[in-house]
């Protein structure tokens, strides 16, 4: 391990260490999470997604940071997206029980709210099933516009708020990475079961828990990367 790795897991650790040893910045993050949903995922999903990327970067390029990659502008994106994933799990753990008991599944909006079961798990699944089957493409491509709007503009923050030229990007993007690993294989193999889990977790840790998943999509995003260059 280099001297630049050792450096960026202490902080990584440093990071979160307090939310381990001090009971009471713990209990504030929860109390601060109930009342500003919206505002804990847009903070979480900026700093721990654009972290993944950081890494996704260091494991392409072997450095954790490059001229031209846009921290800045891609925490921002990603803090938008973190609104996004927020309402989606809202309406996704609302309405999938819904759906679960129209098919004839009695006691699956109790179930989700409940201690674990064999019903839960079921319900869990279903909820990351459906997310991911309409919600997270778009997601995911909509990110990949973001990306590539990005680095062809420096990664600046003046560029950054140019105008997007979405049709371009997407005629020009690399349509087999992205639907056959980004879309086909991630999802069905990793996001569909690790959202289950999330979605067995207690309300105030769902989007925390995917948050540090958004580490994990960077890693997932760097191979995807690798494979547009071969």
């Amino acid at each position: 391990m280099k001297k630049q790795d050792v450096i960026f897991a202490l902080g990584f650790i440093l990071l979160f260490l307090p939310f381990f040893v001090s009971r009471s910045i713990f209990d504030f993050y929860i109390d601060f999470n109930k009342a500003h949903g919206m505002i804990t995922s847009f903070v979480k999903f900026a700093i721990l997604a654009t972290i993944g990327e950081i890494i996704g970067l260091r494991l392409r390029t072997g450095k954790y940071y490059q001229k031209g990659f846009g921290v800045l502008p891609r925490a921002i994106v990603w803090g938008f997206l973190g609104l996004s994933i927020k309402l989606a799990f809202v309406i996704f753990a609302a309405g999938s029980p819904v759906i679960l008991s129209y098919l004839g599944v009695s006691g699956a909006e109790d179930a989700i709210m409940g201690s674990f079961s064999g019903k839960k798990l079921l319900v869990a699944f279903s909820i990351s099933l459906f997310l991911n089957l309409f919600y997270a493409p778009v997601l995911m491509t909509f990110h990949k516009i973001t990306d590539v709007h990005i680095i062809e503009n420096g990664g600046t923050l003046s560029g950054f708020f140019k105008p997007i030229q979405i049709l371009k990007i997407l005629i020009n993007l690399n349509w087999d990475v992205h639907w056959n690993f980004v879309i086909k294989k991630t999802i069905p193999l990793f996001w569909i079961p690790a959202q289950t889990i999330t979605f067995l977790l207690p309300v105030d840790f769902q989007v925390l828990f995917a948050a540090f998943l958004g580490v994990v999509l960077g890693v997932l995003l760097a191979f995807a990367s690798l494979k547009s260059s071969k």
